[in-house]
């Protein structure tokens, strides 16, 4: 009977994670994990699953659902033409290279050590968000050589280290390298098929000690199932929401919010 509410519970708390993070992925074109992972730190942690090892179980779970949700935007975006398989295939080893060594990084971190790269990373990404320009350019062509082989394992390392997909960093490196945006977004759907697969493979094979049921390895069931779900259902409502509102405030305005989510886990994390 314990298990139950507390299923039932979890669940709730997973549909209304996983509406808000695809209005979000939708609206704003940023990933679901950038709000995931704090979403699902809270709420593992109200449910009395607080452990050395929670951040781990969140950056997985995240990581698994943006298989699902990356394949399908990919997948979108290839019919409409969108996608620069030149850039997604010359920056595949790099990208992959880097996840792998960001996962068993993780997989070595405890929640504390999680938590102050998760919140200043996010801080990183909330700033751009508010305060980055859709002109700014550092070059008129995506980099080459060394360069790329300098940024494309660090983007699969960051992404990693947060959950996330390869939209919050692969857009505004695409579009600092003078891609159009729309051509960066469908782009970094196919990033986050790079960093998610190899990550998530591994973590399944990483046990932690205090798990709510019906998880596997780092991977919780319930989570990813629900929340895969809620995205598929509310990224659509997001994007017919985009047409019709300010996207490029609404962004600063997440930018703020992100900032203050990290913010406070990093005031958590210090014991404040």
């Amino acid at each position: 009977m314990e298990n139950t509410t507390l299923l039932i519970e979890m669940g709730l708390l997973l549909l209304v994670i996983g509406a808000f993070a695809g209005v979000l992925a939708g609206l704003l074109g940023v990933g679901g994990g950038i709000v995931l992972v704090p979403a699902f730190f809270y709420a593992f942690s109200a449910l009395g699953f607080d452990s050395p090892q929670l951040m781990q179980m969140c950056l997985a779970t995240s990581l698994a659902t943006i298989i699902v949700t990356s394949l399908r935007s990919l997948n979108a975006h290839h019919k409409k033409g969108s996608v620069d398989w030149d850039v997604l295939r010359t920056w595949a080893p790099g990208i992959v290279v880097g996840a792998i060594l960001g996962v068993f990084l993780v997989s070595s971190l405890r929640t504390l050590s999680l938590q102050l790269i998760f919140g200043g990373l996010a801080i990183v990404v909330g700033l751009y968000m508010t305060f980055g320009r859709n002109h700014w350019r550092v070059a008129q062509a995506m980099p080459r050589g060394w360069a790329r082989a300098a940024l494309s394992p660090l983007l699969g390392f960051l992404s990693v280290l947060m959950g996330i997909g390869g939209g919050s960093f692969g857009v505004p490196v695409m579009s600092l390298y003078n891609t159009p945006i729309h051509r960066a977004v469908a782009t970094a759907a196919g990033f986050g098929v790079l960093i998610a697969v190899p990550s998530v493979i591994v973590l399944l094979f990483k046990q932690i000690a205090v798990a709510p049921p019906l998880t596997i390895g780092s991977v919780n069931l319930v989570a990813f199932g629900l929340v895969v779900a809620m995205t598929l259902i509310t990224a659509p409502w997001g994007a017919a929401l985009a047409h019709r509102t300010d996207a490029t405030r609404l962004k600063r305005v997440f930018g703020v919010f992100l900032v203050l989510v990290a913010l406070n886990m990093l005031r958590k994390a210090v014991g404040w």
